[in-house]
């Protein structure tokens, strides 16, 4: 059919098939980010062949190549990729992966510095049991399931539905426990007044 001087048809059956097995590299990125977990460790040992290439050409120095390989390989650099990880499969975030790293990121910084001045965030995966964990962790997310902010309820179902063994992401901050326990010794202490004061005067009645 001509219309307005084009040519307007609907596309046949094979051309409706073509266009739609037309490969679209953003749409295939996208959706390869969306469905399988993500793991950076291959590309933190690219960066560090890299780096090793780099200092047998010689075109940069030694010193800072060698300095920035050592915190690649240290252990504090694979706890933030094992958390940045976890956090990335497990926050709930709409939009695209861009959108979504710079969520992550934000998120593994500020757990990072929650931690400040004690044990960093960790990965912990262990069997259903409470060793590897220690007084003061704080759950962040139960077998990639975020819990941070949630009731205590929820991580206990999560923690008892697991099978096997249980992958927890967890950060230390014993001020948040020393806090809980200060108000709830406060609230005891309370009840305990209120309780000498009710006796004292039934006593005083008697």
């Amino acid at each position: 059919m001509l219309k307005y001087g084009v040519l307007d048809r609907q596309p046949g059956q094979e051309e409706t098939r073509m266009m739609s097995s037309y490969y679209h590299p953003a749409k295939e990125a996208d959706m390869a980010a969306m469905t399988e977990p993500l793991c950076l460790e291959r590309d933190v040992c690219r960066v560090i062949e890299l780096l090793d290439r780099l200092q047998r050409s010689g075109e940069l120095p030694p010193p800072k190549l060698q300095a920035l390989q050592r915190v690649l390989q240290s252990k504090f650099c694979a706890a933030i990729r094992e958390v940045y990880e976890q956090l990335y499969d497990t926050l709930d975030i709409v939009g695209g992966p861009e959108v979504r790293a710079q969520a992550t990121a934000k998120a593994t910084v500020a757990a990072f510095a929650a931690s400040e001045g004690h044990a960093h965030p960790r990965v912990v995966e262990l069997p259903k049991t409470e060793e590897g964990l220690k007084r003061g962790d704080q759950l962040l997310s139960v077998n990639g399931v975020s819990v941070e902010g949630e009731h205590h309820e929820k991580a206990v179902e999560l923690l008892k539905a697991a099978q096997g063994s249980v992958k927890l992401v967890v950060r230390y901050t014993p001020k948040v426990l020393e806090e809980m326990e200060a108000r709830f010794e406060k609230m005891r202490s309370a009840r305990r007044r209120q309780q000498h004061t009710s006796y004292s005067s039934l006593e005083s009645r008697g």
